[in-house]
């Protein structure tokens, strides 16, 4: 049964991550609140920005730059 949720990203109802795909509280933050749709979504943004800036994520600050990103664009970009 999929689980529908309200995406905080797109406003609406959508149906949910089907587990925990990002670690910690932003990670359990996404899987109550962000959308299958809405990550999508995210993905393709962060191969540009992964892309643009020429970020590594096997570096930990490059992680770090990303998952910046990632909480803006997700949270507080609509």
């Amino acid at each position: 049964m999929n689980r529908i949720i309200f995406c905080k990203f797109l406003k609406k109802e959508a149906e949910g991550q089907e587990y925990q795909i990002y670690p910690g509280i932003l990670g359990k933050r996404i899987y109550n609140e962000i959308s299958k749709s809405a990550w999508k979504i995210w993905m393709s943004k962060q191969t540009m920005i992964i892309n643009e800036k020429k970020l590594n994520m096997l570096n930990l600050n490059d992680r770090k730059i990303i998952e910046k990103h990632m909480e803006n664009f997700l949270f507080k970009n609509k």
